[in-house]
């Protein structure tokens, strides 16, 4: 029988949301902040804090994914490149 995972809450800008997944893409946090992307042809820096383990606190990049936990935290903002 397969182990049921519990829900977590990730913040994306200081906003509650709830990730039932071990781990979540830059795509995904993106998406938080702008629905359209990659569609918006907008650009965006990820950086996260309180992650898992021995990287409490990293930027994660295009294609990358993070571990999450419990109150991590992200912060996405526009970078002006495209």
């Amino acid at each position: 029988m397969a182990q049921e995972k519990k829900e977590v809450t990730i913040y994306v800008e200081t906003k509650p949301y709830p990730w039932p997944k071990d781990e979540i893409t830059y795509e995904e946090v993106v998406r938080f902040e702008d629905p359209a992307y990659p569609g918006s042809g907008k650009t965006y820096s990820v950086k996260y804090k309180r992650g898992e383990g021995n990287k409490p606190e990293g930027v994660l990049n295009p294609g990358a994914s993070a571990k999450v936990k419990d109150e991590m935290s992200f912060s996405v903002s526009e970078t002006g490149q495209s």
